[in-house]
């Protein structure tokens, strides 16, 4: 343990050697480090990993319990929509005969998670059987402060009255708020405003352990998977004065809980239900709640001054791992067992009943890292930036990720000719050869570098390699010389945006050229998948990376083509099945310059409107079935846009088709 001896003087050492604005940014970074440590919930991106990990935690050690004897839930389902022929506000006389039916079962109190915020014609009838309620009733209340988007002052008011003549001394207005995180996951417990009636939870059970509690809700898991953990009946069963009976021993001693089981409303996600796929009734939420306030389950958190003292440690072992001039294999162990403590310790503090809510498992991590790289930077008093990207060949035409992985190992960088399979992008820029004819050469060298320095950049941010520039033509592919599962849509991606800066480019460019020039026209833009030859080829002076083959020749005819077929950027049907993208619409079949084979396009149109994309698409598809009766729709289809000039081109061209099958374009 020499090296922590010496960890002073190598401080020392570091505030000597580093200089003024170096320590001042390691320290600003050495602060940033102990709040993501110690805040990291209240962080973005760092808050939702927080939340994700939270949700892991609880489902991975959640209680397994069987049925709890103590609450059931009556529910209004899809079912009882269709039966009452009512949907919103919910039916009010099968709930007075539901009401009924339990206050004769001896229910031990009953909770009512419905607003009574509109009047019906059952009203009379339901405000006669609340005032007649012998079992603690709690009708559910909202006031418009908190839910504005969910009820109006009118309907705040009704409600205010509605309950004034039900209310008596056994039936009265509870809270029914509930506050789901900004994700809509419903994981804490509400804070309560003392302007609000009690919460539903609170009424229910008035002498619970839980008063004030905002921590994290209990969630179970049910032992047997085919028995929910709370007993579920439909309304309409315990509404029924023949059936109800048959019940009362499911009913009798229990807290009931009334509300709504319908597919789209009042549902929230859990922290179970990135892993269930299920959602949660608000209904049940309460239930759930109830729960945890019936067993005194008041979950301990850790105190604050306990959570800055853990960041300060993460922050100081950081630091002193950063700082010990240890060999990999003395320092492989120290980083695994501070892996594990950071990463156990939280599983640990659930399983053991503590709530982890707000715990900053992920700050913790996050932390360290920023912390033992803001301490290692300054140690070895980095002097120099990191190696330019464009200071190595490969930083002419690769992405700074790719090239970092070449240069690491440079066997991924095939130095002689493979068959990879490739997307390929070709662009052009309309009319620049004119253009250049009728302007000086500085002013033609300063446009067209401004324009291939936009191209290049959206390749690169993309993920792509540039191939070349010929003149103002852009050559680009993905997918050599390393090869991931989302070039397709980086492809597309990259070709769309191209085509959009292309457009931006032509207004501002040409806003800085000399009156009576020919204007700068559009980008177009051509992309393919196929296979290609991918290699560095040249002689001994020279030598380039690059892909040749049918591909190469296929995107380059699909950009040409944009001119005859009024389009921006043209794609095959090859390349847009493989792009993960939903934006494409058909744009038939065509014969290009120098291929026999037609070839079916697509062209991305992100906003046209969807029921018409859907329409097109079942129209080509009629099409190409052979029926011919298809052509009126497309037609009328493109007479509700007369300014889309691809679409006018596709009816031309279908239109002027001899054979059926594609259309010839020279």
């Amino acid at each position: 343990m020499d090296w922590l001896r010496h960890w002073p003087r190598r401080i020392a050492r570091i505030v000597n050697d580093a200089g003024t604005l170096r320590l001042v940014l390691t320290g600003f970074l050495l602060v940033a480090a102990l709040m993501v440590a110690r805040s990291s919930w209240d962080l973005p991106v760092a808050g939702d990993a927080e939340a994700g990990l939270y949700d892991f935690r609880l489902k991975a050690l959640a209680p397994r319990v069987d049925q709890d004897p103590r609450i059931a839930m009556v529910v209004y389902n899809d079912d009882t929509l269709l039966a009452t022929r009512k949907r919103s506000p919910l039916d009010r006389a099968i709930l007075a005969r539901a009401l009924a039916s339990l206050d004769g079962m001896g229910a031990k109190s009953i909770g009512i998670d419905i607003l009574f915020d509109q009047p019906q014609d059952e009203d009379d009838a339901l405000i006669a059987q609340l005032r007649a309620m012998r079992t603690p009733t709690w009708i559910g209340y909202a006031e418009i402060a908190g839910n504005a988007d969910q009820i109006s002052w009118n309907q705040q008011e009704f409600l205010e009255q509605f309950i004034k003549r039900a209310g008596t001394i056994r039936t009265r207005p509870a809270s029914i708020r509930l506050i789901a995180d900004p994700d809509n996951v419903m994981r804490r417990w509400p804070d309560h405003n003392s302007d609000l009636p009690p919460m539903l939870v609170s009424a229910m059970s008035p002498r619970h352990a839980l008063m004030g509690y905002q921590g994290g809700i209990r969630y179970r898991e049910p032992l047997d998977p085919d028995r929910d953990v709370f007993l579920k009946f439909p309304i309409d069963t315990v509404a029924d004065p023949e059936l109800a009976p048959i019940f009362t021993s499911q009913f009798r001693g229990r807290h009931v809980l009334i509300g709504g089981d319908i597919v789209d409303i009042d549902r929230f996600d859990t922290p179970m239900s990135p892993y269930s796929g299920k959602t949660m009734i608000g209904l049940e939420v309460h239930a759930t709640m109830l729960a945890q306030a019936l067993d005194g389950a008041r979950l301990p958190d850790l105190p604050g001054w306990l959570l800055w003292t853990i960041a300060l440690l993460v922050v100081a072992l950081a630091m002193l791992t950063s700082l010990a001039e240890l060999r990999w294999w003395q320092l492989a162990p120290l980083l695994l067992v501070q892996a594990a403590l950071f990463g156990i310790f939280p599983f640990w503090l659930q399983a053991k009943g503590w709530d982890t809510l707000e715990l900053p498992a992920i700050g913790w991590g996050a932390g360290w890292v920023l912390a033992f790289a803001a301490t290692g930077s300054a140690a070895r008093a980095v002097g120099s930036q990191q190696r330019r990207f464009a200071q190595s060949a490969l930083g002419k035409y690769l992405p700074r990720a790719i090239a970092e992985q070449i240069l690491a190992d440079p066997a991924q960088l095939a130095l002689h000719g493979e068959n990879r399979e490739i997307f390929v992008v070709f662009t052009d820029l309309e009319g620049f050869t004119k253009l250049s004819h009728a302007i000086p050469p500085a002013q033609v060298a300063t446009i067209i570098n401004r324009y291939l320095d936009i191209m290049s950049d959206i390749v690169l941010n993309h993920g792509g390699t540039i191939d070349k520039f010929v003149g103002d033509a852009v050559v680009a592919f993905w997918g050599a010389p390393i090869a991931d599962s989302m070039d397709g849509t980086n492809a597309a991606r990259a070709a769309w945006a191209m085509y959009q800066a292309g457009e931006e480019f032509r207004v501002t460019a040409s806003a800085d050229l000399p009156e009576g020039v020919p204007p700068i026209g559009k980008t177009r833009v051509g992309l393919h998948f196929g296979e290609a030859t991918v290699g560095n080829f040249g002689g001994k002076g020279r030598m380039q990376y690059t892909a040749l083959g049918d591909s190469m020749n296929t995107a380059s005819r699909l950009e040409a083509v944009n001119k005859i077929l009024d389009s921006g950027m043209i794609a095959s049907r090859e390349a847009a099945d493989r792009s993960g993208l939903d934006w494409w619409r058909p744009m038939g079949r065509i014969v290009v310059r120098g291929r026999a084979k037609p070839i079916e396009i697509m062209e991305p149109a992100p906003d046209f409107p969807a029921s018409d994309m859907d329409h097109l698409r079942a129209l080509m598809a009629a099409l190409k079935a052979g029926d011919g009766t298809a052509m009126a729709g497309l037609a009328a289809l493109a007479g509700r846009h007369p300014a889309d000039a691809a679409l006018q081109n596709l009816l031309y061209r279908l239109n002027a088709q001899k054979d059926g099958n594609a259309y010839v374009t020279g």
